[in-house]
């Protein structure tokens, strides 16, 4: 029996390890160890404490056991089963981690309407905690009510849970205006290969932020006599970016014109919460945003972020892979066209209801039915385009639908730096994918999947990738330490049980 648990411990470890990139040499010098004592440990050769276990996870940033409280989340899926019903998207990650930044802005009260329970928001929500916004769930644990003290604690900030999300990297442009100097942890996140924020700076340069990185942190300072004489162009037409840049806007005093901005759904979202706010946006949907900034912003507001369009690509993935019919209700659809219409070419049969609004009173929805379909290999290569083009985070459910598909689908996901390499990830599943360079992979399809225990992919698009994948499978499969997917989606593995799913939660050691 300890056998077999040291096996199990060091099949977890080198995994953990794969995902990450490292040899067995680079965790070897992370622990101050040999590579033979690594090589010995993965193949459960070496009996290894508990404290050398947690110092294993710490360096490969992979909760391979959890001392002190519940240990990481495991799926066990038994796949093959088809999808049947309906199921509601929920509202969006992005949106609602944008708009908690937000109110950052504001000295009222904000209640955010349907906020997602993800841990992305949470670690958000710690973070806010510990500089002193105080924040509670409401109405059942629906809503979110955010009020902010009178003086912010910088120094008192949670790094630990900073360090987790990307997302910390949108309080630059409230911070801004509240205070001279002052520091943040480095950005985490998902595991998609370098990024810098030197996209942001660019455009917060011009509101007289200037960082300075030095052991883990950021330090900024703000020369109040810099302000933005001409338009910004952002070099990146990124979706952090653009929202940075509007939140640094939003309390300028005057009219600040953003060029190259993202009108992505997020983007939109953050908009018309600036605007409830009494911020004036023009351009709203186009890449050119004009602001006209409200130095003092002290309202109390109510606010309904708008539903999830890659949680709709996810769902209408699943009903693909598993050959199911089903209707995803709520689904965004002027951010999910593309996708549609590229659907639409490979044979997808599916209708869609008349279009409605979402309850911000802004954006479109309809109810979408996906039935069983032949599908036939895209003629043209799938590749991710700013809005409105096809969705960078929607690639991903291409692999997944590919690998359904007759016939070789080339797909290019050429913003992320690691992104593509997760999709391999399937061929442990039973799925032909080649991988041509860090960017591109060929899909055979059709597929025929086989059921696998594997380790989570470290990026949350791919993660659920793998999870769809097991779900079409024969058999039962294990996907380990989904904290990733938790990230991302609210009771992603409950709701697909309610539609005919069959997984269950649990956690070991």
């Amino acid at each position: 029996m300890a056998d077999d648990y040291l096996e199990r411990i060091g099949k977890l470890i080198r995994d953990a390890r794969q995902h990450r990139g490292w040899t067995q040499s680079q965790l070897a010098e992370a622990l101050g160890t040999s590579q033979s004592a690594v090589n010995r440990i993965e193949r459960g050769n070496q009996n290894i404490s508990l404290e050398m276990i947690a110092r294993i996870g710490e360096a490969l940033d992979s909760e391979i056991v959890s001392l002190g409280y519940a240990g990481p989340m495991h799926l066990r899926v038994v796949g093959g089963r088809r999808l049947s019903g309906a199921i509601d998207v929920k509202t969006s990650k992005n949106a609602c981690v944008a708009l908690l930044c937000a109110t950052l802005l504001n000295k009222g009260r904000t209640v955010l309407r349907r906020v997602a329970r993800i841990e992305e928001v949470y670690r958000l929500l710690e973070v806010l905690g510990s500089i002193g916004v105080r924040t509670r769930w409401i109405n059942g644990g629906v809503d979110l009510e955010i009020v902010p003290p009178a003086q912010l604690d910088l120094d008192a900030i949670d790094a630990e849970a900073a360090r987790r999300t990307r997302s910390i990297i949108m309080f630059l442009g409230p911070l801004l205006h509240r205070m001279d100097h002052f520091k943040l942890p480095y950005a985490g996140g998902c595991d998609l290969g370098t990024r810098t924020i030197e996209p942001h700076m660019i455009a917060l340069r011009r509101f007289g932020l200037d960082i300075t990185a030095t052991e883990g942190l950021y330090h900024a300072e703000v020369d109040r006599s810099v302000t933005p004489g001409r338009p910004i162009v952002l070099t990146e037409r990124g979706d952090t970016v653009t929202e940075n840049a509007l939140l640094a806007a939003a309390r300028h005093d005057g009219v600040t014109v953003i060029r190259n901005a993202s009108s992505n759904y997020m983007v939109q979202d953050l908009c018309f919460f600036l605007e409830a706010l009494g911020v004036r946006v023009e351009g709203i949907g186009t890449t050119t945003l004009t602001v006209h900034g409200v130095p003092r912003l002290d309202v109390d507001v109510d606010y309904s972020p708008s539903e999830d369009p890659v949680e709709a690509m996810s769902l209408l993935a699943a009903a693909v892979v598993t050959e199911s019919e089903l209707t995803v209700r709520r689904v965004p659809i002027e951010f999910l066209e593309i996708e549609l219409a590229v659907l639409e070419e490979m044979g997808l049969d599916h209708d869609r209801s008349a279009e409605y609004f979402a309850d911000n009173g802004r954006t479109r929805l309809v109810d979408l039915t996906v039935r069983p379909s032949k599908l036939q290999a895209p003629i043209d290569k799938i590749h991710p385009m700013p809005f409105p083009g096809l969705n960078i985070d929607n690639v991903p459910f291409f692999a997944a639908i590919a690998a359904a598909a007759q016939g070789q689908t080339l797909i290019h996901d050429w913003v992320y730096d690691n992104r593509a390499i997760y999709l391999t990830d399937l061929n442990r599943l039973g799925g032909r994918l080649q991988l041509l360079d860090p960017h591109r992979v060929l899909v055979e399809g059709p597929t025929r999947w086989r059921a696998a225990e594997m380790m989570c992919p470290p990026a949350l698009r791919p993660a659920v990738v793998v999870l769809l994948a097991m779900m079409a499978a024969d058999g039962t499969s294990v996907l380990r330490n989904v904290y990733v997917i938790n990230r991302g989606y609210e009771d992603l593995a409950e709701r697909l049980n309610t539609v005919g799913a069959q997984i269950e939660i649990f956690r070991d050691i």
